[in-house]
């Protein structure tokens, strides 16, 4: 999700370095003149000052690129929620099945998030599908899989197989194969022969691209990305800083 952000510091450091050499050569120049007013000890220290000021610049566009966002409007649709729909905070994620950070989360920071916040009514989380495309075509086979479990059954039957696509893929676009996906189905007591065909047929592609679309709205870049009351969080964060925030909202 950094990528970008990453791309203009390399950008920013890298004429950095071709100035200091321009001002280096231009030094020795002056030198090699017979411009006793300009030593080499003058030249060094210029170059580290430029340098340190182009490094805090970066430093500084950077915080202010990582820096919170907060999104106005109501993006749930009618995803699946886990929690109270009544909860006085929501998490909207968008995620990828096939996301090892996303998977990173789902084994890490969400049981913390359950247990202290979506268990006792504090929190609901809705989640959205956000398939990258070097992670496709399984990545939306699999949030087609996962939806077509829940119109075999409800909420509660989505986020069960939902937790049985983290548990299983390896990740990164070839983390199962397509039949396990049936098998899965088949063991949470669902109809095998329907889920199969619900699969095939693409069913919820124009769900999953509606996700999406909402997803680039709320600034959603790369999975997995939240908005906590509608303010913005990137990528797996651990437990501590979703707590602080939701800590926050609870006051409001």
């Amino acid at each position: 999700m950094k990528k970008n952000n990453q791309s203009l510091i390399a950008a920013i450091l890298t004429t950095t370095f071709i100035l200091a050499g321009a001002m280096v050569y231009l030094g020795y120049q002056m030198q090699t003149s017979g411009n006793s007013a300009t030593t080499q000890a003058d030249i060094e220290a210029g170059i580290e000052a430029y340098v340190a000021k182009q490094q805090a610049e970066a430093a500084k566009a950077q915080a202010e690129a990582n820096k919170p966002k907060y999104y106005e409007g109501d993006f749930t649709d009618d995803d699946p929620v886990m929690g109270d729909p009544n909860a006085p905070v929501t998490i909207v994620e968008w995620s990828d099945y096939e996301c090892p950070f996303c998977q990173r989360f789902f084994k890490t920071t969400l049981a913390e998030l359950k247990e202290k916040y979506i268990d006792t009514g504090k929190v609901k989380l809705v989640y959205r599908d956000f398939p990258l495309g070097f992670h496709d075509p399984l990545a939306t086979t699999e949030a087609n899989a996962a939806n077509c479990a829940r119109e075999q059954g409800n909420d509660e039957t989505y986020f069960a197989y939902h937790d049985k696509i983290f548990e299983t893929t390896t990740g990164n676009g070839r983390g199962l194969e397509v039949e396990q996906l049936y098998d899965m189905a088949k063991e949470m007591g669902l109809n095998r022969s329907e889920f199969v065909e619900c699969v095939e047929s693409g069913k919820y592609d124009d769900e999953i691209a509606k996700d999406m679309a909402d997803g680039q709205r709320a600034g959603v870049q790369g999975t997995p990305a939240f908005l906590i009351n509608g303010l913005s969080v990137s990528g797996a964060q651990p437990f501590a800083n979703f707590e602080r925030i939701i800590e926050e909202a609870l006051k409001q």
